[in-house]
């Protein structure tokens, strides 16, 4: 009776203890699952992260190239890097050859009020004076947009320097160019960022201005490239100085016209069948332009 007590005890014991080591391994088990979850999760963000750090990095590389325009050898040209863009100055003319930078959707939502000074750089050689203007019937066009830079205290600050500034009529500079701007700003929001390049059409015989006899150009550039749109596309603008009534869109010319005018290449980093395909058509309904 009692060996028959003890091996029933014995089998209950037997019971019990693969119960206990079953639950160990079933909550290892649960534990080992949840730590692969976990695990997986983790390496997935840190995947990401670095991914789009690397991202970033190579869009980063990709518009610093873009942002590299090209003269004839003949050109009088000056780089200068500011904190929001980058000009390719004429100190014989005094003006800007070219002025280019990248504008962001967010960039367009900046906050920082407009600076209220034109200012001199006098690491420039040949920049013009703010007194240049006065009493010339020219007002100070800003070919970088001071709306443009509100994203950065320093950056809207130097976009008051005379290197980004051209001669221009006010029926353009408040009119048909104000509003041209004011476009570019929603092509940013729409595509994220863009790629943005101003500046004169530099001629022979240009009239002066002031003591500095800043050269007043006869028409304005304007070409726009939206690097991350599908697909990616380009357009141009050709403003005269003076009137600029009507669509913007009567403007509207392909960035061949403006390197043919300008003797300026955009857009060189691109490859060679790329800029030849974005450079040598536009599409006004791609740009919201058919019949605006």
């Amino acid at each position: 009776m009692a060996n028959t007590r003890r091996r029933r005890k014995s089998r209950k014991n037997s019971i019990t203890d693969t119960a206990a080591l079953i639950k160990r391994r079933f909550t290892a088990m649960l534990w080992g699952a949840l730590l692969a979850v976990v695990l997986f999760y983790v390496g997935r963000y840190v995947a990401t992260d670095v991914y789009s750090a690397e991202m970033a990095r190579r869009d980063s590389m990709e518009i610093a190239r873009l942002e590299e325009v090209k003269f004839p050898a003949s050109t009088d040209n000056m780089k200068v890097v500011y904190r929001g863009f980058t000009v390719y100055f004429n100190s014989r003319y005094h003006i800007p050859n070219c002025v280019i930078y990248e504008l962001t959707g967010q960039e367009t939502e900046g906050k920082f009020p407009r600076y209220k000074n034109f200012l001199t750089d006098e690491q420039v050689a040949g920049c013009a004076n703010p007194w240049d203007y006065t009493h010339s019937g020219y007002t100070r066009g800003h070919m970088a947009p001071a709306a443009d830079m509100k994203w950065d205290r320093e950056a809207m600050k130097e976009s008051f320097y005379m290197t980004n500034i051209c001669p221009q009529k006010a029926a353009l500079n408040s009119g048909g160019w104000n509003k041209l701007e004011d476009k570019v700003r929603d092509w940013a929001r729409r595509d994220s960022a863009i790629v943005v390049a101003t500046g004169p059409v530099l001629s022979a015989g240009m009239k002066t201005i002031g003591e500095s006899r800043v050269a007043v150009p006869e028409d304005f550039y304007k070409v726009v490239f939206a690097p991350y749109a599908t697909p990616r596309r380009a357009i141009a603008f050709l403003y005269p100085n003076g009137s600029s009534k009507g669509a913007i869109s009567k403007y509207a010319v392909t960035v061949d016209e403006v390197e043919r005018l300008t003797g300026i290449d955009f857009f060189s980093a691109l490859d060679d069948d790329e800029e030849a395909e974005v450079e040598s058509r536009i599409n006004l309904l791609q740009w919201e332009l058919s019949g605006k």
